[in-house]
């Protein structure tokens, strides 16, 4: 996919949400719709820049369902592109809704060993103040619901500063 896509996936993904009362209703529909067009075209060989680009989509509050398709979308990358591309969105990471931002971590530590390897490798090149970042939301969601259960807890290794 061309750059043009990923600036639109992200574009779009700003979804508009209940309280807005500039946008009319027509293009709210129309950016929704597009934003699902958009997520289930993608096919996977997008590369970790698509990955990136569909986490850096994930900003609005509500998505009334939307995400769903990005989500589907993240599990069709190849894993090491996957963990790559989280990680190369880190900073966009910590500043979706955190419903969000856990929702990823859990589909990247359920894509398997290659896809979090790939995460941990990146991450280590990341800004050390972004890896610290990373490191806290990783706990915050480690001792909340998205990756509290056993499993999920100590697989993202991001290192401490």
């Amino acid at each position: 996919m061309s750059s043009d896509w990923r600036a639109e996936i992200v574009e779009c993904g700003d979804l508009v949400q209940d309280d807005d009362e500039v946008t009319p209703p027509g293009e709210a529909e129309r950016r929704w719709n597009r934003y699902v067009d958009l997520a289930d075209s993608v096919n996977g060989s997008e590369g970790s820049s698509g990955v990136a680009a569909i986490v850096s989509s994930l900003r609005a509050e509500e998505d009334y369902g939307a995400y769903q398709a990005a989500h589907a979308a993240l599990g069709r990358f190849p894993h090491s592109d996957l963990g790559q591309g989280v990680a190369d969105a880190s900073r966009e990471l910590l500043s979706i809704p955190q419903d969000q931002s856990g929702n990823v971590l859990l589909i990247l530590i359920r894509s398997g060993p290659a896809a979090v390897k790939s995460f941990n490798e990146a991450i280590r090149a990341a800004d050390p103040d972004v890896r610290v970042s990373v490191r806290e939301l990783v706990e915050f969601h480690e001792s909340e619901e998205w990756l509290s259960e056993g499993h999920a807890k100590n697989v993202l290794l991001t290192p401490r500063a």
